[in-house]
Order: structure tokens, then sequence, then C-alpha cells
């Protein structure tokens, strides 16, 4: 960690990091959990309900990830398509688990009104090394894109093409953590050359919505929905969260399909990224997993009951 913002120990200041630091980084990197039992053994269960199949794989350090997804079972094309995304960011937690938690309790709610498709853990790698990047010190959530050079976005890019344009919903379940101020961007400062410049972590949960295609009301009856599980982020002394403006009360804007976010990909009419804080000390890791579970059920209301 980095948690005095003293230069980053890899690299030198003003200086992109080239094949070298990336080593160096890469080699630091260790295994802390393990994917096949936190996540795939979690899965297996949902066969009796739904239909489970990989969808690409990842080998990385000798190691083969299988890239898993769960949908409903009686696909109908006539029917909206919701998606469920999860683990983009490995260090992520409770947006892996708590993708998982919804489907297990909450999955065969919609059955028959709409299909389902639930990606609970992106970067496995990452999951299991509780970090942001991929392999190759790339961020998935900035390479959603054809032709990505990021396994792990080319892989779900590749899986939702077929859908883009005809998903009602997507949400894209996500974490702020200390982490992110004391190493993840001090890491990105320095692989990229730049100044680190130290940010306020926002206490709470939030959204974040596409400047390009903003849903304000989508976005408000999740923050209803959220608020009566964990409290809601209150914006900064600049009136921002993470130096973006607020949209509404617990709402920011973004560039998310310019910046090549996984919220953007299926071209979804209702999407949004969510982000839970678990270092606060207003709540705890089961009212985590309970927001992102609430988030989801609350994007899924919101986008049938206004699909027409």
């Amino acid at each position: 960690m980095n948690q005095d913002h003293t230069p980053y120990p890899i690299g030198t200041p003003g200086q992109a990091w080239g094949a070298a630091e990336i080593a160096t980084w890469h080699a630091r990197q260790t295994r802390q959990r393990s994917h096949a039992q936190d996540v795939l053994a979690a899965i297996e269960p949902l066969r009796q309900d739904f239909d489970v199949f990989d969808y690409g794989a990842l080998d990385y350090d000798g190691e083969r990830f299988p890239l898993r997804a769960i949908r409903s079972r009686g696909w109908r094309d006539d029917l909206p398509t919701l998606v469920v995304t999860g683990g983009v960011h490995g260090y992520e937690t409770s947006g892996v688990h708590g993708a998982l938690q919804f489907v297990r309790d909450h999955g065969l709610e919609q059955a028959g009104r709409a299909n389902l498709l639930v990606v609970p853990c992106i970067s496995p790698w990452a999951y299991e090394r509780v970090q942001r990047w991929n392999p190759a010190a790339l961020d998935p959530n900035r390479n959603f894109r054809d032709a990505s050079s990021a396994g792990e976005s080319a892989a779900l890019v590749a899986l939702l093409a077929p859908l883009r344009g005809r998903v009602l919903m997507h949400i894209d379940l996500h974490e702020t953590t200390d982490s992110d101020e004391s190493e993840f961007r001090p890491a990105l400062a320095a692989r990229d050359g730049e100044a680190f410049t130290p940010d306020t972590v926002p206490d709470g949960f939030y959204l974040v919505d596409d400047v390009d295609r903003p849903q304000p009301g989508f976005q408000r009856a999740v923050i209803d929905a959220v608020a009566r599980v964990t409290h809601i982020a209150e914006p900064d002394a600049n009136g921002q969260i993470i130096e973006c403006p607020l949209q509404q009360h617990g709402v920011i804007s973004f560039e998310v399909g310019r910046r090549g976010l996984c919220a953007a990909i299926t071209g979804a009419r209702f999407s949004t990224t969510t982000e839970v804080y678990p270092d606060s000390a207003r709540t705890t890791p089961q009212q985590c997993l309970a927001a992102q579970v609430t988030a989801v059920r609350a994007a899924i209301a919101y986008a049938l009951a206004n699909a027409a």
C-alpha cells in the first residue's frame, strides 16, 4: 500500500512504465484467495435452475481461469433481456458475491417475463490477487471495446455482442475502497508517468450514470431502494464525488461509453454502475451485499415497469 502518498515503489516519477516495470509489478502480485473455491463452486448449485456455461477462458501464470456465466433456462428472444455483471475489478468483493447472491435468492423472480444473464466474476486472476488490473497492468474497465487488448474485456464484449441493442437493463456491480487511494490510484499515476493527486474516498453507496445517455429516473429508483439498506454517499466540499459532477443525490455523471466501461457495452436502455464503500465504519460486509442485491432488484423492477 502507499498510504502516505510517497512515490510509488515501481518506476521513475514522470516516466510511463515500460515492459520491465510492468514485469516488476506483476511479480509483486500474490494469490490471496481462490476463484475456484469462492466463485466456481458457488455457481455449481445454480445449475439446478439455470443454464451455466463458459464463454471463454484466460491462461495466466500457468493457470487456466474459466470465464463462467449464468442465464435463464428457456431463453426467449421475444422477452426483454437483463444483464448483471460483477468482478470487473477483482478486488471489489461485493460485486462478485452480490451478483451470486442475487441469482441464488432472486434469480427466478422474473422467469417468464425477461431473460437474465449474469456474469459474476469477469476478472478471476485479479479476484484471486485482490487487484484492480489484469497481469498486463491493464484496467479491464477502461477496455471494453472491440479488439480489446485486455482478455477479460475482449471475452465479455464477444459474449454480449449478439445482444447489443437488445438489452433492456445492464447493471455492473463495483466497490470504491480505501485501497483506491492507498494503492490503485497511485499505481495508475506511476504507470502513466503522471503526478498523483490525492482525493477523498466517498463514504457510502453511489451510482455512475453515462453522461451521454442519462436515465435520471432509473438512477433515482435504484438510489431510493438502496437508501433503505445502507447510507448514500454525500458529495465532497466541491460538490463532487471522485471528481465527477453530481447528476442528483448519490448519482454521478461519467463518460461511461467513451471511456470503455462495462456498463455501456450492451447499449442497454437502462444502465448503471454501482459503487459500494465496504471500508465505512457505518456499514458491514452483509450490508454491502444487501446493497448490491437491492440495487439489482430495483433496477430490474424499474426497467420492466418502463419497458414500453
